[in-house]
């Protein structure tokens, strides 16, 4: 295969020649798919998911857009014209990579096909943090879009209010304007990849990388960006403010937030509060559809990056009150004949669960939190300070039941476990048991579960999660 500069030099024009996706179905392939065929592009690809007969309606959706969808064997790759987008992580063996090679075919794996795209928009928007890039780009995207800015939007979830029966996987959308929202992933480090006009990070934690190549990459983000909006309540993003070229910050607890949030009052669904501007004393009343003290950060981050796009806080504010959420962020699928709630939520590293769990126990009743890995790897990074949240989160009452890790072939170690998390849970004094069938979990649940109770489906990499939140409100009382 041709290498990667020579590929990014030969896609300049990227609607002139054909293109194929492998895995693309995915949550980061699948709005890439998008904006390509969306400017006109050729686009063919194939996905594991779909010879294993999972989520069959995406596929069909996809087929019925114009794209040319192949089993996984290779038969799609057919010209050394196409070129091949595929993960980086995706081994040399898989026979569409196999089939490239023998052709010659230029390769991109997902972030550089991305980097290139928001890089040649005239106005770029990235952004970046630990965790809640999705939602964030969510709310700066539809804030953009209510703006009349008419943005190309990338994200990595289905954005609820750009879904449709005709869009029902609204993860991207593209836009006639000169803006470009886009996440960008740390975990890589393909951020180094990215010149955005406007950078956001709302936090640095501990995920796929050590806290020293975090600092480094997202204090590199932030130096390359003309402003950066940046969360002054996280010590270890305020600390690299000082890498930005200009500033725009916010906060709830920082004296210094220039955009700030007072009044809080946080209900189940729902949060509203007042944004106060203290770069001239101007106040905001904000109303959000969804819930929790993250949302709140999110919306802040959201508001200051439009901001530093040049949209008034007062017009950012007013269009995050018709923001209907993403697909899987506490996304409420419905409540059962007596009473128990089941949410559907990507939460999987210790940040993400952590604020779920903490907008599920700022209210009253039982939690039964299921949670299915999404890997054997990130299982040995995390899973010590996962387990430490989940005990620390939830009360004597709260039971967690853990499922196998997701896996989907591959020579991935997968020698530990779930089992050794349910055992670090119960060292720091949590409840937590182990059924190794995804299926054998919702049975389980439906058996102790009870009126009050709120059931959360936690996980990411699998989108049949979503169907099996569907399944355990279905076999609820």
């Amino acid at each position: 295969m041709t290498d990667v500069t020579t590929a990014v030099t030969e896609a300049t024009d990227l609607t002139t020649h054909p293109w194929f996706f492998c895995g693309i179905g995915g949550s980061g392939m699948l709005p890439l798919a998008l904006i390509l065929r969306g400017h006109g592009a050729r686009i063919g690809g194939s996905d594991r998911s779909r010879d294993q007969g999972r989520t069959p309606e995406k596929f069909a959706w996809l087929e019925s857009l114009g794209f040319d969808l192949f089993p996984q064997d290779g038969s799609g790759v057919v010209s050394a014209a196409q070129t091949l987008v595929a993960s980086a992580a995706v081994e040399d063996t898989v026979p569409e990579v196999v089939r490239a090679s023998e052709l010659g075919c230029p390769r991109m794996s997902r972030a550089q096909l991305l980097a290139t795209l928001f890089n040649a928009a005239p106005f770029s928007i990235a952004i970046g943090g630990t965790s809640g890039k999705s939602t964030v780009t969510g709310m700066t995207g539809w804030i953009m879009t209510v703006a009349g800015r008419d943005p190309t939007i990338m994200n990595g979830a289905v954005m609820k209010n750009f879904a449709s029966p005709d869009a029902p996987f609204a993860s991207a959308r593209v836009g006639q304007g000169n803006g470009f929202v886009s996440e960008v992933d740390e975990s890589d480090g393909s951020i180094a990849l990215y010149r955005p006009k406007v950078a956001v990070l709302g936090n640095v934690s501990l995920d796929h990388k050590s806290l020293e190549e975090l600092r480094q990459l997202f204090g590199d983000f932030l130096a390359r960006a003309d402003v950066s909006a940046v969360n002054l309540d996280d010590a270890e993003t305020s600390a690299l403010a000082g890498r930005a070229r200009a500033l725009v910050t916010f906060g709830i607890t920082s004296d210094e937030a220039q955009i700030a949030a007072v009044d809080v009052v946080e209900g189940p669904t729902t949060l509203t509060a007042t944004i106060v501007d203290r770069r001239d004393d101007t106040q905001h009343p904000l109303t959000l559809k969804v819930p929790g003290r993250h949302n709140l950060y999110n919306a802040l981050a959201a508001i200051a990056a439009a901001n530093a796009a040049g949209v008034p806080v007062a017009e950012a504010v007013a269009a995050l009150a018709s923001f209907d959420g993403l697909a899987r962020r506490f996304d409420i699928v419905g409540t059962s004949p007596s009473g128990i709630a089941v949410i559907d939520d990507f939460g999987h590293n210790p940040d993400k669960v952590s604020a779920t769990l903490a907008t599920l126990k700022a209210h009253p009743g039982r939690v039964i939190a299921f949670f299915q890995p999404h890997g054997y790897g990130p299982l040995r990074q995390m899973g010590a300070e996962l387990a430490e949240v989940i005990a620390r989160k939830l009360g004597p009452d709260d039971v967690t039941i853990l499922c196998d890790p997701v896996y989907f072939g591959g020579t991935v170690d997968r020698s530990e476990g779930s089992e050794r998390i349910v055992r670090l849970i119960e060292s720091h004094g949590g409840r937590a048991e182990y059924v190794p069938s995804r299926a054998d979990c919702g049975k389980r649940i439906a058996a102790i579960a009870k009126p009050g109770d709120r059931v959360v489906i936690m996980g990411a990499r699998d989108d049949t999660l979503t169907v099996f939140a569907r399944e355990v409100l279905a076999a609820l009382p």
